[in-house]
C-alpha cells in the first residue's frame, strides 16, 4: 500500500494566510522526511478554504522536495478552462521533474460554483468535457476540437510540451456515477473519497467503477483504487488516542453546525465504530485499514496532511509512529503497483 497526506489548506483565522501557507510547505517538507509517498493540495474557492490556486502550491513544494509525488486533490475541471489548466500543470510537471499526479472533479460549494457560473445542471457536463479535451492536450501535439462550454480549437498548439507523457489522472469519486463511469471509460484509476460517510455508499461506487471498467472492456486486473481517511491519530494506548483526538472531533462536530452541516457521526466512537477515521492503537488502525481494504481493494490511502486541533508535536508523534510501525505492516500486507517514473 502507498500512503498520500493531503490537505485542503482550510484556513480558521488562528493563523495568519501567510502562516497557514507556510505550514502546508512545512508539512509537505515533512511528509517527504517521513517517508510519505505522497503529498496532496486540494482545489476549493470558497470559505474556510484558501486552497484556490494547488498549481502555485504544489509548485512550491516541487522546490522543497525532491522525491515525494505532487498530487490534486481535487482539480475542478469543472469550472476550469482545460487550456489554461494543461499549461499549469503541464509547467509544473516539467519543475517537479515529473512528479505530479492529478486527481480530478467537478469540485463541492455552492459559493465556488457561483464564481464560475457553474450549475448543478451543466456541471457534470462540464466536468467530462473539460477532461476530454485536457486529456487531448496532453497526448496530441495539435488539436482540433469543439465543444459547448469554451471557444473551439483549430490545428491548437499548447507548451509546453508534457514531460511525463501521459501524465496520470485518478478521478475522484465521493457520491456520483458520473464520475466513476468517466474513470472506468478512459481506464483510469479512482479514488474515493471515503470520508463523510459510512464505507457501504463508497463500497457500491467501487464496486460500479469496477462492473464499468469491464464494460468498457479493460482487464479487471488493472483497475486501481486509492481511498480516503477521515482523521488520523495513534498512539501506543488506545485509550490515550481517543482522549487525545475527542477535543478535535467535537470542535470538528462544532464547525459542522456553524456551516449548517448535519453531522453524520454523532460522537466519536461512532466515527470510530462507522467512519473512516483513523484513532487507536498502531495495531487498532492496521486492522481498520485491512478491513476496509477487503471492501474496496484499494491500493492507496491518504492521510490528513494538518494538524489538525493537535499540538506539532502530537502531529509529528502521530506520524512517525505511523510511518514506524503501522505503514511497514500494511505495505507487506497489501502489495501495491510502483507509482508512474520507477517509484516502488
Amino acid at each position: 500500500m502507498k500512503f498520500l497526506a493531503i490537505t485542503l489548506i482550510v484556513h480558521d483565522g488562528r493563523k495568519s494566510t501567510n502562516e497557514r501557507f507556510q505550514e502546508v510547505i512545512s508539512n509537505a517538507v515533512l511528509a517527504e522526511e517521513l517517508g510519505f509517498d505522497g503529498f496532496g493540495v486540494g482545489e476549493r474557492h470558497e470559505r474556510p478554504f484558501i486552497s484556490s490556486s494547488p498549481p502555485v502550491v504544489l509548485s512550491h513544494i516541487a522546490a522543497k522536495t525532491s522525491r515525494i509525488r505532487l498530487f490534486t486533490a481535487v482539480t475542478t475541471l469543472s469550472l476550469l478552462d482545460p487550456v489554461r489548466a494543461y499549461e499549469d500543470y503541464a509547467t509544473l510537471d516539467h519543475l517537479s521533474g515529473g512528479r505530479l499526479e492529478l486527481i480530478i472533479g467537478k469540485g463541492n460549494g455552492a459559493a465556488q460554483a457561483q464564481l464560475f457560473h457553474v450549475t448543478a445542471e451543466d456541471q457534470w457536463d462540464r466536468n467530462r468535457e473539460s477532461y476530454e479535451l485536457f486529456r487531448r492536450l496532453w497526448r496530441e501535439d495539435k488539436v482540433t476540437w469543439e465543444g459547448r462550454f469554451r471557444p473551439s480549437l483549430t490545428d491548437a498548439e499548447t507548451w509546453p510540451r508534457p514531460f511525463q507523457q501521459p501524465i496520470r489522472v485518478w478521478h475522484g469519486s465521493a457520491t456520483s456515477k458520473e464520475s466513476v463511469d468517466l474513470a472506468a471509460r478512459y481506464g483510469d484509476p479512482l479514488f474515493s473519497a471515503n470520508v463523510t460517510n459510512p464505507i457501504d455508499p463508497y463500497a457500491e461506487l467501487i464496486d460500479y467503477y469496477r462492473e464499468r471498467w469491464a464494460h468498457y472492456g479493460h482487464d479487471p486486473a488493472d483497475a486501481l483504487i486509492g481511498a480516503g481517511s477521515a482523521g488520523y491519530y495513534a498512539a501506543k494506548n488506545s485509550q490515550d488516542a481517543v482522549e487525545t483526538y475527542r477535543p478535535i472531533f467535537d470542535a470538528r462536530l462544532e464547525t459542522f453546525k456553524k456551516y449548517g452541516v448535519p453531522p453524520v457521526f454523532h460522537s466519536l466512537e461512532d466515527a470510530i465504530e462507522r467512519s473512516s477515521i483513523l484513532v487507536g492503537s498502531p495495531q487498532q488502525v492496521i486492522d481498520k485499514v485491512l478491513r476496509y481494504h477487503e471492501r474496496f481493494g484499494h491500493e492507496v490511502m491518504h492521510l490528513h496532511a494538518d494538524a489538525d486541533g493537535l499540538t506539532d508535536a502530537q502531529h509529528r508523534e502521530a506520524l512517525e509512529l505511523f510511518q514506524s510501525e503501522i505503514a511497514p505492516v500494511l505495505r507487506k500486507e497489501i502489495p501495491s503497483r510502483p507509482f508512474p517514473g520507477g517509484s516502488s
